[in-house]
């Protein structure tokens, strides 16, 4: 978190109390949001003041986190059941639905025919896979008349979604509010933040994985500019939340602590030529999805700490607030899980990735991105729903403090 993001956000007035849901990215790894949410559903339910509405009025995403927020987003009108709908999207979701191979079936088992057209697929495309299907999977799975009628009936009161451009370089945070609902972008070094109306295109800039998945063109200020992932150089996570007014952040991430070394993977001795392609690409995409979360969410939580220790009046004339963020994120490496269901890939696809070498030595890393099937999925959301429930008694204080 920047002292001028903090600072920023402290010199703004607000006349609602606004909560904030923020959904970071990991691909495949994201049903664990899914059980999170679920399982915090169930524990709002259970409490005899608390409404069912829909309980955040921001929601903020990154990558699939992105694709989460849409999803809810378009759903917020129906209240806590909206989380019920997140889960049964995931739960129809397969590998197909988000991706293909584009290399021909008689290559398919042959390693060196495999990592050729792979290898030539991303010379011409810039990316390995082909993200085509998932323009279709969200276009079924996202009403953007839905999200529409969130916003005009306050059910949540922005959507924002984050994107980085290969063009410029600048991290975007493109925000949808209601059309009557005053808004202020904001502009600091290598980051910018403007309304735009969210459409399919940003949730595939968003989520539109380096190396994985080929970038997405936008329209920015009349120019069109090529956009990748969002969690690429987005050096402070909970920074579009407080931009846009969070007094509380709830942030559910998929990363861990603390990740196991090379070859900690189900007691697998340390490489004798070191690291593999796969141990490679798993550290990788850890150092992109997930580093900066961890120490932005500290930062900000010892910035409030420290307000509020101050007496009132020291506190007041300070230009910085307190905000209480609430992150969850899992208990148990995603990374071993995956390798345990890496035979849930289909077949091609295990067989080109494995061609490429990137599902030894610690591929489950890689694996945990891009496994979208109902075993790992389904037990990701078990282990958020489990996650979530060790975790009540802090989601009720959250949900309880004005």
């Amino acid at each position: 978190m920047s002292l001028d993001t903090i600072i920023h956000a402290g010199l703004k007035h607000f006349a609602r109390p606004t909560t904030a849901l923020v959904l970071m990215g990991g691909g495949a790894r994201t049903p664990y949001q899914v059980g999170v949410l679920r399982a915090l559903a169930s524990i709002l339910r259970l409490q005899p003041e608390k409404s069912t509405k829909f309980p955040f009025q921001l929601l903020i995403g990154t990558s699939a986190g992105a694709i989460n927020s849409a999803c809810l987003a378009s759903w917020a009108t129906t209240g806590l059941q909206a989380f019920d709908q997140l889960a049964g999207f995931w739960g129809e979701l397969r590998s197909s639905d988000v991706y293909r191979l584009n290399i021909s079936p008689w290559v398919r088992f042959n390693r060196i025919a495999v990592a050729w057209s792979l290898s030539r697929h991303a010379r011409a495309n810039g990316a390995i896979l082909d993200n085509a299907p998932l323009v279709d999977t969200l276009k079924k799975g996202i009403s953007t008349d839905g999200v529409e009628e969130a916003l005009r009936s306050r059910a949540i009161h922005a959507l924002a979604v984050t994107g980085s451009s290969y063009t410029t370089g600048v991290h975007w945070t493109f925000c949808h509010t209601a059309k009557d609902e005053p808004f202020r972008g904001w502009q600091r070094p290598g980051r910018r933040g403007d309304y735009t109306a969210i459409t399919i295109d940003h949730l595939m800039a968003s989520s539109a994985i380096p190396f994985l998945f080929p970038a997405t063109a936008l329209w920015i200020n009349g120019q069109q500019e090529f956009f990748g992932d969002g969690t690429m150089r987005q050096s402070t996570p909970l920074s579009p939340a407080l931009q846009l007014g969070a007094k509380k952040i709830m942030v559910v991430g998929v990363g861990q602590p603390e990740r196991p070394g090379l070859g900690a993977l189900a007691g697998s001795p340390m490489p004798a030529r070191g690291p593999t392609l796969g141990s490679i690409a798993g550290h990788a995409m850890a150092s992109v999805f997930h580093d900066t979360l961890q120490a932005d969410v500290e930062q900000t939580q010892r910035v409030t700490e420290t307000l509020k220790q101050l007496p009132r009046e020291s506190a007041a004339a300070l230009p910085y607030r307190a905000v209480n963020v609430l992150a969850i994120a899992p208990t148990q490496s995603l990374d071993a899980l995956a390798q345990a269901h890496i035979k849930e890939f289909p077949t091609a696809t295990r067989h080109a990735l494995g061609g490429l070498g990137v599902l030894k030595g610690g591929g489950g890393v890689l694996a945990s991105y891009l496994l979208f099937e109902p075993g790992f999925v389904q037990t990701l959301i078990g282990m958020g729903e489990s996650d979530a429930y060790a975790r009540k008694a802090d989601i009720l204080e959250f949900f309880s403090e004005t």
